[in-house]
């Protein structure tokens, strides 16, 4: 009987020290990276003079935001810093970084008010040097398009190969790099 109320005591303990570790999770690179880009890029256009004063930090994040697009304009909807958005968190953003708190904690902070922010990822970018791009589908070429900002660039388009063409086209003006490493390519 001894040996049965050991083995459950011992069974208790060992559970009770496995509930008790904080088990952290592998981090997915891709966790909040809009968040981390956004602000990034929001506090390089910022003076430090500038960035401890929460009221002026909400303005110019707000103006900041009239220019993005894409996920970048859908977390500055999650925000609140554009007119018409169901909910206002700036505040929480603000705060943390007019304390000069590093951006991924004040990405976490925003994670734990709006867990939707930090499930904003990027598309994944297409590999323009290595991809045939008759082998994409057309919804993929009109990304790659629309990634340039050339929505309209394609609109008489009908076929596949139309869309093909504009983005061989457009290649030298948007990625210069893939345009010459697909030049040199095809040479060989």
């Amino acid at each position: 009987m001894d040996q049965k109320i050991f083995t459950l005591c011992s069974c208790i303990v060992v559970i009770a020290f496995l509930a008790s570790l904080d088990t952290v999770a592998a981090k997915d690179p891709r966790d909040c990276e809009v968040c981390l880009s956004v602000l990034e890029r929001f506090l390089k256009t910022l003076p430090d003079e500038e960035r401890t004063d929460q009221k002026k930090l909400e303005k110019k994040f707000e103006k900041f935001c009239k220019g993005l697009k894409g996920k970048d304009h859908k977390f500055c909807v999650n925000l609140g810093a554009v007119e018409n958005a169901p909910t206002r968190i700036l505040d929480k953003m603000t705060q943390p970084l007019s304390w000069h708190m590093p951006v991924n904690k004040v990405c976490e902070k925003l994670k734990k008010a709006d867990s939707q922010i930090c499930e904003l990822r990027y598309d994944k970018q297409i590999d323009l040097v290595n991809t045939d791009l008759k082998k994409l589908r057309v919804s993929e070429l009109k990304k790659i398009l629309s990634g340039w900002g050339e929505d309209n660039a394609c609109k008489g388009c009908a076929e596949k190969s139309d869309f093909i063409k504009e983005i061989e086209r457009l290649m030298p003006k948007y990625d210069p790099e893939a345009h010459k490493k697909r030049q040199a390519k095809s040479e060989l």
